[in-house]
């Protein structure tokens, strides 16, 4: 490449960018089409892109320009998409593929070889734990989980193949608040990554580049979307770290078989890992996303502020009309004074602690099934993040895959009740737990 600090065909944001979050989230990626004029962003639901030459289609190939090729790779509507999300994250570029879990399954692809190692949080969305902690033995990827009140266990779990340290900045189910400075720290002394999900705050909460964060994950399926109605992951690249610091990142320091000894570290510079993950796991595992998801999770984030804050209202309400409740043990929200995270939600989540919480019923788990299924306008179902108030039993759902221990250790424990707040009249959404927990 000519020159290395072009953005990458919208997938690069303007992190200097003079304009608020509000405005960003509005504007950010996006232009009227230069065809039509049109101000919405279309949806290029096309396969592939016609070449204006061969000496322009053998560019492309070779990574010499940007531009498209076939959008399993890249599309003009997933572009904004992602030039939108990293302009929020406040990061260098972004890559959009299928979900949550191919944006985690990407990224790794990216860092690891076979051997190699990861320490992450144990407290984890179920499936993340089963997909670090099975799934990816079978690519001989192994994961040691620590809790992640333990800033210690972190760096005590750290092995020479270790590649990076994971966490949730805002943890599902659990609500725990990670330290993500702390971590940064741990992780840069041993010269890795730390790659923190931020699904479950948002950008608007929590901007995790900004506390030392070198990647960030979302699965835009949940509050980027904000509907409960599309599908779709993002990876963002804060273009920070050094790639070159050591031997351990040979997939993008040493020149790569896949583009003729291209290095990407030295072509690519601050992009490298973004272009990287597009151009060789997103190219090979193929977990694209489709324009028209992508479509509808811009139309989502154009609202996520104002989304983020009703949630976030909603949420502090209904935590502490629980707490006084007397069919419940616990409540798990760090937005409440006396929870053990609120100071660190305090300087992570000024905005808000979010809208997805535990909380403990006194009946365990026979009363966890009663409770689900007498709520009304509550659904249950095993999503977060929807403007519709969403409620599930995890250790018969979503965390049924572990064993009674992981549970526990993941938050999931027998009379774990996970609630997802909606934007609905908050004095309804009370009622309606409350006939519920009295129906138990």
């Amino acid at each position: 490449m000519a020159d290395t600090k072009k953005p990458a065909a919208g997938r690069a944001a303007d992190n200097t960018s003079p304009y608020g979050f509000d405005t960003l989230q509005v504007h950010a990626g996006t232009a009227p089409d230069p065809v039509t004029g049109a101000r919405s962003t279309p949806i290029y639901q096309t396969t592939a892109f016609v070449f204006e030459d061969a000496d322009q289609a053998a560019s492309l190939f070779n990574l010499q320009s940007f531009g498209n090729i076939y959008t399993r790779l890249t599309n003009p509507t997933t572009a904004v998409l992602e030039q939108k999300v990293a302009a929020l994250e406040n990061g260098r570029a972004a890559t959009a593929v299928a979900s949550g879990h191919a944006s985690q399954l990407v990224a790794f692809h990216m860092l690891m070889s076979p051997g190699d190692h990861i320490v992450a949080s144990s407290k984890l969305y179920g499936g993340s734990i089963t997909q670090l902690g099975v799934s990816f033995q079978r690519f001989d990827w192994h994961t040691t989980f620590v809790d992640p009140d333990n800033l210690d266990g972190f760096r005590k779990a750290i092995t020479p193949k270790t590649k990076a340290i994971y966490a949730e900045s805002l943890s599902n189910p659990g609500g725990v608040v990670a330290d993500i400075a702390a971590l940064a720290e741990i992780a840069h002394e041993s010269g890795i990554p730390l790659i923190i999900d931020n699904t479950m705050a948002s950008p608007y909460l929590c901007r995790p580049i900004e506390h030392g964060a070198d990647i960030v994950l979302h699965s835009a399926t949940k509050f980027l979307g904000g509907h409960g109605n599309s599908m779709g992951g993002v990876i963002v690249d804060s273009g920070k770290f050094d790639w070159g610091q050591n031997d351990k990142f040979p997939h993008l320091s040493k020149p790569s078989p896949a583009y003729h000894g291209l290095t990407f570290w030295e072509t690519f510079g601050d992009m490298a890992f973004a272009v990287a993950c597009r151009v060789i796991s997103l190219r090979d595992l193929g977990p694209a996303i489709s324009p028209f998801n992508a479509w509808m999770i811009l139309t989502g984030m154009e609202t996520l502020s104002l989304r983020m804050r009703k949630h976030c209202d909603n949420a502090l309400a209904i935590a502490e009309f629980l707490l006084k409740h007397p069919q419940v043990a616990w409540v798990n929200y760090a937005g409440l004074p006396g929870d053990r995270h609120h100071e660190l939600a305090q300087k992570y989540l000024p905005m808000g602690a979010g809208s997805t919480f535990t909380f403990g019923l006194k009946g365990g788990y026979d009363a966890g099934l009663k409770f689900v299924d007498a709520v009304q306008i509550f659904s249950h179902l095993a999503n977060v993040g929807d403007t519709r108030s969403l409620v599930i039993h995890p250790a018969s759902t979503t965390h049924r895959q572990l064993t009674p221990e992981q549970r526990s250790a993941a938050g999931s424990g027998d009379d774990v009740i996970r609630l997802s707040i909606g934007i609905e009249d908050v004095a309804d959404l009370i009622k309606d737990l409350d006939r519920a927990l009295n129906a138990v």
